[in-house]
């Protein structure tokens, strides 16, 4: 491949996985819990990238002091842990994408902000922990997106140079991260972006509006 693609890493949330449907459940029961009415799955989506602090933080906003949305933060992950995949599943064409990747020899890998504690057992649930060449969560290194240390950890467990890896995700920190650790970068539209978004701006290498569209990136641009 002229780009010398070797190493294709992957957010987890909203770029590998449909994780959207276990994150609300697990937030509206903290909501409920605390007399709040649940949230649509739409109104969720886009605050999924944010974390579980903020998550419970922009839904409950001023309604509930910090005590409260302190209790809140701490029942939203007991309870996402213990449901985290029950309804998660890999996008729609991820399967096919990875097998791709698989029989070209191209290495993939997860980079995710999610806390090992919730991502090794969800990428276990998802069948692919063997597959993956690494997995990089959250607290691996000292530093989360969008700060590069996760993506220079990614290609030393993965065995590449930054030059030769493409970072797919669907947040402003996936493409910076990607950027200053000196990858391509490709912003997954199909994902969790806030209606506001403009993903144009943020400087990626390219976007692409389905999984299957990383392939065609690849092919297109070999």
């Amino acid at each position: 491949m002229p780009l010398s693609v070797r190493t294709v890493l992957f957010d987890l949330d909203g770029t590998l996985a449909d994780t959207l449907p276990d994150l609300a459940f697990a937030l509206n029961i903290a909501l409920q819990a605390e007399g709040l009415e649940p949230l649509s799955n739409d109104a969720i989506r886009p605050l999924v990238t944010e974390g579980g602090r903020v998550m419970v933080d922009m839904a409950v906003g001023e309604r509930r002091n910090e005590e409260t949305k302190d209790r809140m933060r701490h029942a939203f992950l007991d309870t996402y842990a213990e449901n985290l995949a029950n309804h998660t599943r890999l996008f729609p064409e991820m399967e096919e994408v990875l097998a791709t990747l698989d029989d070209r020899g191209v290495h993939w890998g997860i980079v995710t902000n999610k806390l090992a504690a919730f991502t090794d057992p969800l990428v276990r649930a998802l069948g692919i922990d063997r597959r993956a060449k690494c997995v990089v969560s959250g607290d691996t290194t000292a530093h989360s997106k969008p700060h590069p240390e996760p993506m220079f950890y990614a290609c030393r467990a993965a065995g590449a140079n930054p030059g030769e890896c493409v970072y797919l995700g669907d947040a402003e920190k996936d493409v910076l991260a990607g950027r200053r650790a000196g990858m391509r970068t490709l912003v997954a539209l199909y994902g969790y972006l806030p209606k506001d978004a403009d993903p144009h701006a943020w400087g990626a290498t390219g976007v692409v509006d389905s999984p299957s569209g990383l392939i065609r990136w690849l092919d297109d641009y070999s």
